[in-house]
């Protein structure tokens, strides 16, 4: 039961890791590079430069503390039980500042938060103490390090490095925004009816404490011509590009490394998920056959 139990776990991981990585490829491939002015609204590929945000403070990264736009950071301590040993992860966490990506024809900002990040920094050292002071020196004195009993990883993103994204793109301003006067009149309208008061004293003509129907009828009207107004303002600002979570099983990534280089990546997962999920099968098959 025991290896019919571990043949199906590795028939279902394997089976999953195949169809995941595999979609992923599909849709890298599929999906053709845009140019941020002329992107479409939706699902699209962009390439470009990393800079910074002219209105943010330089970021440091937490181990480091070397500038940087992104960072991710992994701190574990080497555990003993017994006859056992590994590695237990005592803190992590990520930035979630938004990105400014450029390609020739503009800026777009990129909001990283579920985003599948894989970036070309990664720093993997150990030391004695929980919180490092920074990297260790090179040669021999990080080498004397590598036996500590804490072990660091941090991953980042730095200004002028390229950077490749995928996932949902929208612009906002510059004329491009179309207008659902009838959701954003529900809009208007909730967000009076959370202020009850305010909205009596403007549209409760005979002030009896409450809205019959005429005046409900005239708080519509009002959030029309207001909805109205908020969407000739908006359009009026220039163009403001945004890329983030597609909000769909779609794959949101971004990346140091090029659409080859990730295709190649998930392509060798997809493969070692399917070589796990025909072992699973083989396994389970021959456990059953034996009973």
């Amino acid at each position: 039961m025991l290896l019919m139990g571990v043949g199906l776990g590795m028939c279902l991981g394997g089976g999953w890791l195949w169809v995941s990585r595999w979609s992923k490829v599909r849709h890298l491939l599929d999906t053709p590079t845009s140019r941020i002015r002329s992107a479409a609204q939706g699902y699209v590929e962009l390439a470009g430069v990393l800079g910074e945000l002219s209105d943010e403070p330089v970021m440091l990264a937490p181990l480091t503390a070397r500038p940087c736009l992104w960072w991710r950071y992994r701190i574990e301590e080497y555990r003993t039980s017994g006859k056992r040993s590994s590695w237990r992860i005592l803190e992590r966490g990520t930035s979630d500042r938004l990105l400014r990506l450029s390609d020739a024809t503009g800026d777009c900002l990129i909001n990283p938060d579920g985003a599948e990040v894989l970036p070309a920094r990664r720093d993997v050292w150990t030391g004695d103490s929980r919180h490092p002071r920074g990297l260790p020196s090179t040669g021999l004195l990080r080498w004397l390090a590598g036996s500590r009993r804490y072990r660091y990883t941090e991953e980042r993103l730095h200004a002028g490095e390229p950077l490749y994204a995928i996932g949902h793109f929208r612009t906002t301003g510059g004329g491009r925004l179309g207008l659902d006067l009838h959701a954003a009149q529900g809009f208007v309208v909730r967000e009076w009816k959370s202020d009850y008061p305010g909205l009596l004293q403007r549209f409760d003509s005979n002030r009896d404490g409450q809205l019959d129907e005429a005046e409900w009828a005239r708080v519509r009207l009002a959030a029309g011509l207001e909805a109205e107004e908020r969407h000739r303002t908006a359009s009026a600002r220039p163009a403001e590009h945004q890329l983030c979570h597609p909000g769909e099983s779609l794959p949101f990534v971004l990346s140091s490394h090029g659409e080859e280089v990730l295709a190649r990546r998930y392509r060798w997962q997809a493969a070692a998920g399917a070589a796990l999920c025909v072992g699973g099968a083989w396994l389970l098959t021959t456990q059953l056959a034996s009973i």
